[in-house]
């Protein structure tokens, strides 16, 4: 992904927040295979583990699972299995991962909205305003009959189930609000049919970077254009693109007047 300096994010905390409130992310892999596609995606809703939110540096680490029978999986367990892997560390993949984050806020944006530039050049183009994180790292696979698999698993679906329940479906059990599903509710028997049916990942993430394009680099007088014409759509998508730039446009305003101070 083209990361330019006016859109780069470079706050780690605000790359994580992202990544929490945007948790379904594409896991890209590209290991070679004899019976398996060599580049594979699969869209899995992630836990991002960190040990002090307050932490401007730490990364942190990525949990998830898949279903066994996914092509993706397959790969990955054919290339832990293969007698000339060079990898001592057990069930660790050689091969470096990425997962991406897209926020759910993005839009197409018509050169109609930039109300300075547009009338006086017409040096216009469409584009694409969109919020996205990209996680890198290497993955452990979490795939066979140990005890150390199982309890990865364990703490996965439950810790995931219950994230997802809290801050998506907006189950908390305050005050009249429907109290979280829990995986305990499912009868044991048949969490364990389900949980040999998935195995489990774990990224330790080495990079990550994040790109906000919410028309933050264009003049002010297009930055009001495009949120006024995001507002005039009369949307939920274009009320939402509306904050985002407005957000950035500030940001913006603020970094000009602390520069001329």
């Amino acid at each position: 992904m083209q990361i330019t300096k006016a859109h780069a994010e470079t706050s780690v905390s605000a790359l994580r927040q992202l990544v929490r409130d945007h948790p379904l992310g594409v896991l890209t892999t590209a290991i070679p295979s004899s019976q398996h596609a060599f580049i594979q995606s699969s869209h899995i809703p992630w836990i991002l583990d960190v040990e002090d939110d307050s932490s401007e540096t730490e990364l942190g680490v990525l949990r998830g699972h898949l279903a066994r029978g996914n092509p993706q999986s397959k790969a990955m367990i054919e290339s832990l299995s293969a007698p000339d892997r060079k990898e001592t560390e057990v069930n660790k993949l050689e091969q470096e991962v990425l997962v991406l984050f897209t926020s759910q806020v993005h839009s197409y944006l018509t050169p109609k909205f930039y109300t300075e530039t547009k009338p006086s050049t017409g040096k216009v183009v469409p584009t694409w305003d969109y919020t996205a994180v990209q996680a890198y790292g290497k993955a452990t696979i979490y795939h066979d009959k140990s005890e150390e698999a199982s309890s990865f698993l364990s703490k996965q679906i439950d810790d995931i189930s219950l994230f997802m329940e809290r801050n998506v479906a907006g189950h908390t059990s305050e005050g009249d609000r429907p109290k979280p599903w829990r995986v305990s509710d499912a009868p044991d028997s048949y969490v364990e049919i389900l949980k040999k049916a998935i195995i489990g990942i774990e990224i330790k993430i080495e990079r990550l970077e994040g790109v906000v394009k919410m028309s933050q680099d264009k003049g002010e007088g297009d930055r009001l254009g495009v949120i006024q014409g995001f507002k005039d759509m009369g949307t939920q998508l274009g009320h939402d693109m509306a904050e985002q730039v407005t957000k950035r446009h500030e940001i913006k305003k603020a970094s000009k007047a602390n520069a001329a101070a």
